[in-house]
């Protein structure tokens, strides 16, 4: 006979849609490109619509490269895959890509802006050392959950909670949020008003997990004691019970609450520990530990696996499985159901290998394919990802890609080895980052905003770190070809990782012609137009 907490888990994967574990998937044998274009095929066919072809080797090439390793393809890297006839290309390009020092930059730079945005804190130390082993994603939620300060492993990693400690609230939403796909803050004041799933025990349970938390400057501590007290919208006060997303009530030691004299003693005890910069006894009983023991039990697991596999879906195809990604709930069903239940088992039974599941959604064909939809019918709703979906730059990529796009081409031949490219690479991508800066991190609905463009277009600093004229630059390169169509050429593959159209051609080439007499101060116009065109701007 099933426990009750594993009809629980069941009913609540039904009322998302999601089918349960023992429910019918594709084979846990298939690889991961192989289910993803399965179940977006089948919808495509049950829809009636006729996918985009794939797109062609240059853009996918930059495609791939700025989401896998942050930056787009060199002129060498570009040509070199365009003129590569071999079947099996792709695959041994996502594979040496991974390999390089630049994905474990890629994935920390990500996912910092992921579970750090906001904060004015980062774990890119924790993340660097964690991606570099390619440490588990629940070993990492555990690390960044608990942080035992003992553990050399785990150092840096209670970063995510001591940049919220001080607000507790905010601490409990965003950890549901990017670990659970769940926002249930708007059930903070009354159950949620549009979602029957979120009850206001359910915020305060989540909360209770957080509230015996607090910052001892360098240090996270926690109490043994403390009940979380909060009103209904009806003015009952209630004592918060200590309760996860899925409603399952924890047990847990009993707390005395301890006098006064003994809190002030404790809080003298505390302010010492700061001054001397030692962390504060672990707590015999651990709020935080719980959470992470409970959200990894077979029965709440699906909620980690499903958060994670959807944020990396919203990364890599421009939109999630579940959208908003925050917002997992009865009322708002997967696009593909059947897709994230297999994708999220497959995490759990893999290990949470965030590499292996990357490596599968870029080597899909729905990753691959184009963005233009060029058929007669009208372009189809998103989430059938008939198409792929055009996507901002993140502020390192968009700032790597105008330095290397800014650069003497000859500079990164491919006759360098790839120890040496990426010698040569890494510091663009570090003057990248500090170009970036007037660069907003995309969000729904992105605009290009004023402070970029004026950025871009009246900024010393961008013209000098762009536009100047050193051997070392594109426009360095550009002032030597004596064939103005050459120089094209060689503009738009430095640019855009791609030959220039016929019409792109004459049009530039008649732009050039009228300025013969200052050829540099019209190249400098060419170069800056192709860098803020929005080709350069988006991945597409």
């Amino acid at each position: 006979m099933r426990s009750l907490l594993g009809l629980l888990a069941v009913a609540l994967l039904a009322l998302l849609a999601i089918p349960a574990a023992g429910d019918e998937l594709l084979p846990a044998d298939r690889t991961v490109e192989e289910v993803i274009d399965h179940y977006i095929e089948l919808k495509l066919q049950a829809a009636g619509v006729s996918p985009a072809p794939s797109a062609d080797d240059a853009n996918l090439l930059r495609r791939t490269m700025l989401d896998v390793v942050g930056r787009p393809p060199t002129v060498a890297e570009a040509r070199a895959f365009v003129t590569d006839a071999g079947e099996g290309k792709r695959v041994a390009l996502v594979d040496r890509l991974m390999a390089s020092p630049a994905f474990i930059r890629q994935q920390v730079a990500e996912f910092d802006a992921l579970l750090m945005r906001d904060t004015k804190a980062s774990l890119r130390d924790y993340l660097t050392k964690a991606f570099g082993e390619n440490r588990s994603w629940d070993r990492m939620f555990r690390d960044m959950i608990v942080g035992e300060s003992d553990d050399p492993q785990q150092k840096g990693a209670i970063a995510f909670v001591r940049a919220r400690a001080k607000d507790q609230d905010r601490l409990a939403t965003d950890t549901s949020v990017l670990f659970f796909g769940v926002n249930v803050s708007c059930a903070k004041c009354h159950d949620h008003p549009l979602v029957d799933d979120w009850k206001q025990e359910h915020y305060y349970g989540m909360k209770s997990f957080f509230s015996r938390t607090f910052d001892v400057g360098e240090f996270v501590g926690e109490k043994d004691y403390g009940i979380v007290k909060y009103q209904t919208a009806l003015g009952a006060s209630h004592d918060a019970r200590l309760m996860f997303l899925t409603g399952e009530v924890l047990s847990e030691p009993d707390a005395k609450e301890p006098d006064d004299n003994a809190k002030k003693e404790e809080k003298k005890q505390l302010e010492e520990l700061k001054k001397k910069k030692e962390p504060p006894p672990s707590p015999t009983y651990s709020r935080r530990a719980r959470l992470v023991e409970v959200a990894l039990q077979p029965q709440s697991e699906p909620w980690f696996a499903r958060a994670i596999v959807n944020h990396l879906f919203q990364r890599f195809f421009g939109r999630g499985l579940v959208m908003p990604v925050d917002q997992m709930h009865s009322g708002n069903t997967p696009s593909h159901p059947e897709l994230l239940a297999w994708l999220a088992r497959d995490m759990q039974s893999h290990n949470y290998d965030l590499k292996r599941m990357i490596r599968g959604m870029v080597l899909s064909r729905a990753y691959a394919r184009s963005s233009r939809w060029e058929s007669a019918s009208p372009r189809p709703a998103d989430d059938l990802f008939a198409a792929a979906i055009v996507r901002p730059l993140t502020p390192w990529q968009y700032g790597t890609s105008l330095k290397l796009a800014a650069t003497n081409p000859d500079t990164l031949s491919g006759k360098l080895p790839a120890e040496q490219l990426e010698q040569r690479i890494q510091p663009l991508e570090a003057a990248g980052r500090s170009l970036a800066e007037k660069v907003e991190y995309p969000a729904d609905g992105f605009q290009v905003s004023v402070d970029e463009a004026l950025f871009l277009s009246n900024s010393e600093k961008a013209m000098q770190e762009l536009l100047q004229g050193g051997d070392d630059s594109l426009l360095a390169k550009l002032t030597q070809f004596s064939d103005r169509r050459e120089a094209i050429e060689t503009a738009v593959w430095n640019v855009l990782g791609r030959g220039p159209a016929e019409e792109e051609l004459q049009a530039l080439d008649e732009f050039l012609a009228r300025r013969h007499d200052n050829l540099p101060a019209a190249y400098k116009q060419m170069i800056w137009a192709l860098l803020t065109s929005s080709e350069c701007r988006f991945n597409y």
